[in-house]
């Protein structure tokens, strides 16, 4: 099947600026919340399980898409922080509970009004037209991707 030049110039001008875009959006945040001695990764876990409550310590793993020791070292910070805790699973004593503590409630607020913040910000001059196609087209992409096997499924936005 032949390809249109302009076509295929779109296409991967589309995918590089898509790279880009979350390297600087990642770039930005991790900024952003470092001034409130966290990283982008101990956000992203408190964030999660604020959402989705107590998580598998395996599973969290699986949504970070973090290798098992990093997650470990992860919850070790998050744990002296006092800003989560991890409990025995019932029935199998290798695996760990991990939740957020009472402790991260204002953490957790503050982090969650950053991130309005930053999105009125970031999206104040897009239309929603085009905010609702640019939704449409990277919830194909994320089917495309988790169809070759190439990502964990995962269901955070």
């Amino acid at each position: 099947m032949a390809t249109d030049p302009a076509e295929s110039a779109l296409r991967a001008a589309f995918l590089t600026d898509l790279s880009v875009s979350g390297r600087k959006l990642r770039t930005l945040f991790d900024a952003i919340v470092r001034k409130r001695g966290l990283t982008l990764a101990r956000a992203r876990l408190l964030l999660h399980l604020r959402q989705h409550g107590a998580t598998r310590q395996g599973e969290l793993a699986l949504v970070l898409e973090l290798e098992h020791p990093t997650v470990v070292r992860l919850l070790d910070g998050l744990e002296k922080q006092g800003l989560i805790a991890r409990h025995a699973v019932d029935g199998d004593r290798r695996a760990k509970l991990v939740a957020i503590t009472e402790a991260a409630a204002p953490t957790v607020a503050e982090l969650e009004q950053l991130i309005a913040e930053l999105r009125v910000e970031l999206l104040a001059d897009i239309a929603e037209d085009d905010l609702a196609t640019a939704s449409r087209v990277l919830a194909r992409l994320v089917q495309s991707i988790e169809a070759m096997g190439a990502a964990p499924r995962s269901h955070e936005r």
